[in-house]
């Protein structure tokens, strides 16, 4: 005879649907349920995996507060300051964002609970995007992203108990973003002048929470190809921002000088495009991507050089629309600096997937590196902007070549 407490732990699928409980452990169906709302059955299984709808609309907020991050650089040539500011609130909204997709690609269970806990995120992403123009001053910054780590956190706790390895995982992130948060709180509570040094402790406690917890999060790893396409795409929105900086930088009359610096500029995030869809439609990505952590801190820089390329590209259209023959110093080392970063990045990004690099794209790089430097000493936008764009499309048609030649060795080995 089958007794009650045999029946309540007995795992639960529905009919005709295969069991798809994770390999990480073993799953609570009631106590999930009965719990956290969870359905077991609703969690994704391991095979190939894209963006869900909800994700992409979680983009979208995301776009927002990025634009207003770009938007503290002014108009003018800004200061080291302004750029340190922006830098800096550029960390905070990619931290933010990418806290989400590390829990996506692991479970995202798309069901009534959790999309209504993201959309709840999504609102302090929102919060976000309307603080960033004005911190420290308004308080706007912090509530928002307190919004949109709670929610995390709240997502984690659902799934807490989905297997062994989940729950060691879910503790990490519980205990080091919670701790994190402290600081966050904290900042509401002091001067707007001491705010920052508070965001500053608790984002750095929350960056080095993966790395800490490392040995726990390896257990219950990452989607060797949802994550490079979340990433990916949070990177094609860099991109296209890069873009939107162009066009909106072109006056309606717009002069010769204008159209060709526009025109050339683009070529410019078109090459950086090239490059990076060839690397990671390649396969490059999945090799060694384990826990995600180093893939997404290089992320991290490459993101932040885009966002400041595309500021730069948008700034050079306006001086030359504006007919001056002449780019202030510090825009041409700006747009030196942003290219060489990306390259850079580019060479952290091959050297996590492949645990080295080639000498010659080491050396290729250097030399790019190198032939910007030189560039940047040519004041006419009208001379400049095209000279970078072609050392770009040099660039991108050799990298991308030798990132194929390593995907080819990669398949034959």
């Amino acid at each position: 005879m089958i007794t009650v407490c045999e029946l309540e732990a007995a795992p639960r699928t529905l009919p005709g649907r295969p069991d798809r409980r994770p390999e990480h452990g073993v799953i609570r169906p009631r106590r999930l349920v009965e719990r956290w709302g969870l359905d077991p059955d609703s969690l994704p299984g391991e095979e190939e995996r894209h963006a869900s709808w909800l994700e992409l609309f979680f983009d979208l907020v995301f776009v927002l507060a990025l634009a207003a991050v770009q938007s503290r650089l002014a108009e003018v040539v800004p200061d080291t300051g302004e750029i340190l500011w922006t830098a800096g609130l550029f960390v905070i909204v990619y931290w933010a964002w990418v806290g989400q997709a590390f829990y996506d690609t692991r479970f995202d269970p798309d069901d009534l609970g959790h999309r209504l806990v993201v959309l709840a995120g999504m609102i302090g992403a929102g919060i976000m995007a309307i603080g960033a123009e004005d911190a420290p001053e308004t308080r706007l910054l912090p509530v928002g992203y307190l919004v949109v780590r709670g929610t995390l956190l709240v997502l984690y706790l659902r799934v807490r108990g989905v297997g062994t390895t989940a729950r060691r995982l879910t503790t990490v992130y519980l205990v080091g973003f919670g701790a994190g948060l402290l600081f966050w709180v904290a900042s509401l509570a002091v001067p707007a002048h001491n705010r920052p040094l508070l965001w500053l402790i608790g984002l750095v406690v929350e960056v080095l929470t993966p790395w800490l917890g490392r040995r726990w999060l390896v257990q219950h790893p990452v989607h060797p190809s949802h994550l490079p396409e979340r990433i990916g795409q949070f990177t094609i929105i860099l991109l296209g921002i890069s873009l939107t900086d162009l066009i909106d930088a072109v006056p309606t009359r717009p002069s010769p000088a204008a159209v060709v610096v526009a025109l050339t500029g683009f070529l410019i995030p078109a090459s950086i495009w090239w490059v990076y869809t060839t690397f990671v439609t390649v396969g490059l990505t999945t090799s060694r991507l384990s826990a995600g952590i180093g893939y997404a801190t290089a992320h991290g820089v490459v993101g932040s050089a885009l966002l400041l390329l595309g500021w730069c590209l948008g700034q050079a259209v306006r001086e030359a629309g504006a007919g001056r023959e002449h780019l202030p110093q510090m825009l041409r080392l700006l747009l030196a600096v942003s290219l060489a970063s990306w390259m850079v990045g580019g060479l952290a990004l091959q050297r996590i997937a492949l645990g080295r690099v080639p000498a010659l794209r080491i050396g290729i790089a250097a030399v790019g590196v190198g032939l910007l430097g030189a560039a940047a000493l040519i004041p006419p936008p009208i001379v400049l902007v095209p000279l970078l764009a072609l050392l770009m499309i040099c660039y991108a048609a050799v990298a991308s070549r030798l990132i194929v030649r390593v995907g080819e060795e990669r398949v034959e080995t």
